[in-house]
């Protein structure tokens, strides 16, 4: 199981380094225009994701206060680019360290509203890279609306053939 998860979470920083790449080339303003989805531009989906994975990271570090990038400064998208590279290498170390013990292990946390939960290692991890995968999707489809021609192929296939 640990081979799966080291794959999958080196295939999530991938694909967010081949799809940031294509929106910093875009304007301020095409990343930040209003395009109907879960959220409203480009920037904002990079935030929301950016947010997500440290969030989940912290509590997986048994973090008590949780900071929250988007709270704490007002990025610009390159920094949110630098701060999802530099998210995506920590989730790489983190993978590289646990053992398949770990992975199996079940750990509590506080959800924003302050709920208790309990979920297992693994499950989280999966939980968090389909949730960026979630939401690269949605960048694809920002991205043609904008009428970007040239978007980078993100599908797991394309990094393993690379890999």
């Amino acid at each position: 199981m640990k081979e799966l998860f080291i794959s999958y979470v080196a295939y999530n920083k991938w694909a967010n380094e081949l799809l940031l790449n294509a929106c910093l080339k875009l304007t301020k303003a095409q990343q930040e225009q209003i395009i109907e989805s879960s959220f409203k531009s480009l920037f904002a989906t990079w935030l929301h994701m950016w947010d997500a994975e440290s969030i989940w990271w912290q509590r997986l570090q048994g973090h008590e206060q949780i900071l929250i990038p988007s709270k704490i400064f007002s990025p610009s998208m390159q920094e949110i680019a630098n701060g999802m590279i530099n998210q995506n290498g920590q989730w790489e170390n983190f993978m590289h360290e646990l053992n398949e013990n770990e992975l199996k292990e079940s750990f509590t946390y506080k959800n924003l509203k302050g709920m208790l939960f309990s979920n297992e290692v693994w499950k989280t991890i999966h939980h968090v890279m389909n949730h960026s995968t979630y939401h690269r999707g949605q960048i694809v489809t920002m991205l043609r609306q904008l009428g970007v021609a040239q978007i980078p192929q993100t599908d797991y296939i394309a990094f393993v053939r690379i890999e």
